[in-house]
Formats: C-alpha cells, sequence, structure tokens
C-alpha cells in the first residue's frame, strides 16, 4: 500500500545502524544505579564500521555519554557517525552542551533513539546539529531508550515519578499472619532481587505504619541476604549485612501524618537522607520533631485530602526533588490507596508457595468493585523464578 503523498518518510536504518544503538543502550544501562537524577544514556561512535568510540554517563556532573565516547575517539570522530540513546542537550547544565562538542568534533551523523523529554532539549539538540551541517536521524530503537529512563520520562512529561509498587505474598494472597508476623514469607533470592531493584530507585516510600511494625531499614545492600519483610528479625538473627560501601543510597522517604516515627528508628541510623512528610497540624510537638532532625531526618508538611496525606501532592514534591522513579514499600492500606487512585505504573509481586488462611493480613485494603468489569487489571510483563519463589512483573490496563 502507498504512502499518502505528503507523509514523511521514515529513516531507513540498517543491520549495523541497529548492532550500534543497541550497543550504545547496553553501555546506558551501566548508569542504571548511578545517573540519577540524569538519564540513562549510551553512545558509540563509528568510522565505517568500525567502533573508534563509546562511552556511557556515569554519574551526575560528570562528563556526558558523548563526551565520554569522543574522548575515547582521541581524534577520529571527523567524518563519523554518533548513536545516542538520547538526544544530545543543547543547553548549559552542569556540564556544557554534548551538540557543541559533536559539531566541533566534525561528527557528520548524528542517529539518537528517543528525543529528551527535557523542556530544555526537547527538539533543540537536533535542529542545533542540523543547522551545523550534521545529518540527524532519530527514532532508532526509541521505545527501548523510553524503557531505560521510565522514571526520568515521566518526571518531566507529567511532574510525578515513575511509581513501582513492590509487594510479596503468599499462594492466598496475604502479607503476613493476623499478629503482624511476616519474616519470612519469601526466600533469599527473592529478598535479593528487591535490593536491586531499590538500587535503581530514586527513592523508596513507606508508611509510619510500616516503620512502627517492621522497623526496616530501607536502604540498599546488593549481595544482602536480608530484604524488605523482617529486615529486623534478620539482622538480630545476623542475616542482614551493612550497606554496602560506597553505594548511593537512595531517599527513604515516610509518610506520617502525625509524626509518629520513633528517633531510634533503623532508618535513620543508616546512611542516606531521610525525608518525613507530615500533616502541617504535627509541627506542633516541636520536641519530637528536634529529636528526629537531630537524628538526621529532614520534615516537611504536605497537604492532607479527606484526613490523609495528599498522594497526588506527595508525588508532586518528590518530583521536585528529582526523584525519578519511587520504589513503594508499604502495607495493605498505602499500597492499596495507591492502587486505587490509579497512581501506580507497575507492580513487583512477589508469590511464596505456601498458604497463611483467611485470618491473615490481606495484600492490598481496597473497596470492592461494583463488577468485574470495572476491577482494576494489570498486564504480565514478565515472570521469573527466584528459588522457590515467583516474581510477577505488572502494569496497569487502561481503564475500560
Amino acid at each position: 500500500m502507498m504512502s499518502a503523498p505528503d507523509s514523511a518518510p521514515e529513516p531507513a536504518f540498517s543491520d549495523f545502524d541497529r548492532w550500534a544503538m543497541q550497543r550504545a543502550l547496553e553501555l546506558a544501562s551501566r548508569g542504571l544505579e548511578t545517573t540519577d537524577p540524569n538519564p540513562r544514556v549510551g553512545c558509540v561512535i563509528t568510522l565505517g564500521q568500525e567502533v573508534v568510540g563509546e562511552g556511557w554517563h556515569e554519574r551526575a556532573g560528570e562528563a556526558h555519554a558523548e563526551i565520554a565516547a569522543l574522548g575515547a575517539a582521541a581524534g577520529r570522530a571527523a567524518g563519523a557517525s554518533a548513536y545516542v540513546t538520547f538526544e544530545p542537550c543543547s543547553h548549559h547544565g552542569r556540564t556544557p552542551p554534548c551538540v557543541e562538542a559533536l559539531i566541533a568534533a566534525r561528527v557528520a551523523r548524528v542517529v539518537y533513539a528517543a528525543n529528551d523529554p527535557n523542556p530544555l532539549v526537547n527538539g533543540r539538540g537536533a535542529e542545533a546539529l542540523s543547522a551545523a551541517g550534521v545529518a540527524v536521524e532519530g527514532g532508532l530503537l526509541e521505545q527501548e531508550a523510553l524503557e531505560l529512563n521510565c522514571g526520568f520520562v515521566k518526571r518531566m512529561r507529567h511532574g510525578r515519578p515513575w511509581v513501582r509498587l513492590k509487594l510479596a505474598m503468599t499462594l492466598d494472597g496475604r502479607t503476613a499472619l493476623a499478629r503482624g508476623e511476616s519474616r519470612w514469607i519469601t526466600g533469599e533470592a527473592a529478598r535479593a532481587d528487591v535490593q536491586y531493584w531499590r538500587a535503581r530507585s530514586s527513592a523508596i516510600l513507606t508508611g509510619v505504619g510500616t516503620v512502627l511494625a517492621d522497623d526496616p531499614r530501607l536502604d540498599v545492600r546488593l549481595g544482602a541476604q536480608g530484604g524488605t519483610e523482617g529486615e529486623a528479625e534478620g539482622e538480630a538473627e545476623g542475616e542482614a549485612q551493612e550497606a554496602e560501601e560506597g553505594a548511593r543510597q537512595p531517599l527513604r522517604v515516610v509518610l506520617d501524618s502525625h509524626l509518629r516515627t520513633p528517633p531510634g528508628a533503623r532508618l535513620l541510623a543508616g546512611g542516606g537522607e531521610v525525608l518525613i512528610l507530615t500533616a502541617q497540624s504535627s509541627f506542633r510537638d516541636v520536641q519530637h520533631g528536634m529529636r528526629l532532625t537531630q537524628k538526621g531526618a529532614r520534615i516537611e508538611s504536605a497537604p492532607e485530602d479527606n484526613e490523609r496525606l495528599s498522594l497526588e501532592a506527595v508525588l508532586g514534591r518528590l518530583a521536585e526533588l528529582e526523584v525519578n522513579e519511587l520504589q513503594v514499600e508499604a502495607g495493605p492500606t498505602l499500597a492499596g490507596e495507591l492502587v486505587r487512585q490509579s497512581l501506580v505504573d507497575e507492580l513487583l509481586l512477589y508469590v511464596s508457595p505456601r498458604v497463611l488462611g483467611n485470618r491473615s493480613r490481606p495484600l492490598l485494603a481496597l473497596p470492592e468493585p461494583a463488577t468485574l468489569v470495572v476491577a482494576r487489571a494489570f498486564s504480565l510483563i514478565e515472570t521469573r523464578m527466584l528459588g522457590d519463589d515467583l516474581r510477577l512483573w505488572l502494569r496497569p490496563r487502561p481503564a475500560r
């Protein structure tokens, strides 16, 4: 079928173009845990079909992927093609514009995967390159690049982080015994897997009820046997390790309307920042607030909605703090409310092959839907066995 006369032809990418961009994406993924709050970007520079330079953005404030790749090319970039997973930047931020460096190096062609959704960049980088006589083509493996930067894209486009809800349950949908015992629902492999998802997150969010019941640390311990459920008991048994030396620790966020977080809470004892969001009225308890701030916590007030903190406002504030990916590890009330308000972007559900019975605690506190047709539904993205446990990776289906 012929295209409409006024339709623009799509760029014809070669197999080598695809290989080079796939390599750039592999490089970009090396910054999965370190580039925050910047996007994860990789770059490959080729002359003909020879790779003469490659690089990736490692940390905020350090060289961008294009600059690292140009440095590796060592003067061989003239007339070359540069494959970049995000549109090159054209503005001065913590580092100079990559567009200027590419033009100065006399690169002949730039192929990028996805437009940078940052309003300071979006489209301007490509325009500046074209104006300088550089051939520019975009859209190669676009979805892969956007997926790698789901949080950055969400924050730039919608003013809130990408919300990942982590839950663990038994076969009968229970999370703990009626008296609260939950250690351990899942095995070591599943708990270790959670640590990698934490490591890529900008922040970990929980509610004060979880802090009071479980006293979690919510830090990153890659290779640790301890996990999310039952962290306190795990440490008593010597199972949980210290936070990995040199690891970037996500911001820990506690929703605490009445400022009940104990100054001795374990999440205040480790490295990394802790933000406690509370109701304006709770600032009256000055002495308790001072005890928390002396432990290193930062306390801010958040607007209320039906006598609870407004989750929309909380997510907006975290976006202002440049949180890209937010991992939620909370009890059924907070988790259920996020689902009810359609604020969850993806769900990590760890399923243990055991049952706890109908008196045990449920996975989510949600009102019953009027009919099955309107019940909230999720699409399965991936399944993975982790020891004896099953991890389901799901994303919400559009509402009918």
